[in-house]
């Protein structure tokens, strides 16, 4: 249920893309007319494609962060990072700004609700009025967030190079991640499960 209901604020997309694909293919076998107007096979079959797609990207990935600790999500990303080092690829560096990011996903959805409670006790509306006032009251809400997210962004910045922090330094780990008999088994299943798809795909 929780993952379903992430799926709510893409509901338009998706209806979007349902109206754009109907009007735009008009190849494959017609399905029905509509006063004049033609429903070609290929328009759903397209529609049906991406937004199974889109469901999936975002069912998986709201599971994934649901059920990991971001601490494990950073230290596995960084992991598998490991070998392209080798050609020069930052696995470290990139694997702390995933896990910055995460960390910080929760305070800035924090931060915009306060910002829209400050703005609605000054009389701002977010809802109602015309497009230009909505657009105002959009970018009062939105210049606000970027200024407080810069400025958290420089004090974590500050603080991390009082402690010493250098991301091209070896670091130690406290917690160090091992390869267990359930984490084989797991990327067993998902090779498995993609070499499937990919069979019925081309099949």
């Amino acid at each position: 249920k929780y993952a379903l209901r992430t799926m709510k604020p893409m509901l338009w997309m998706m209806a979007f893309l349902l109206v754009i694909n109907l009007l735009v293919i008009k190849t494959g076998t017609p399905l029905f007319s509509i006063k004049g107007f033609t429903i070609y096979s290929d328009a759903v079959n397209q529609t049906l494609y991406i937004v199974v797609r889109l469901m999936l990207m975002v069912i998986i990935t709201t599971v994934l962060t649901a059920t990991t600790k971001p601490l494990d999500l950073t230290l596995g990303i960084e992991k598998l990072l490991k070998p392209f080092e080798k050609v020069g690829v930052p696995a470290h560096i990139i694997a702390m700004m995933i896990s910055i990011a995460l960390r910080f996903i929760p305070t800035l959805i924090e931060e915009t609700q306060r910002i829209m409670n400050a703005q609605a006790s000054r009389g701002v509306d977010l809802e109602n009025g015309s497009i230009k006032e909505k657009i105002m009251a959009i970018l009062s809400l939105i210049v606000p967030l970027f200024v407080s997210a810069f400025d958290r962004a420089d004090q974590l910045a500050n603080a991390m190079e009082a402690r010493g922090y250098d991301p091209s330094r070896k670091r130690t780990r406290y917690k160090v991640l091992k390869m267990q008999t359930i984490d084989y088994a797991s990327m067993i299943l998902s090779v498995v499960v993609l070499c499937a798809c990919i069979g019925i795909w081309v099949l």
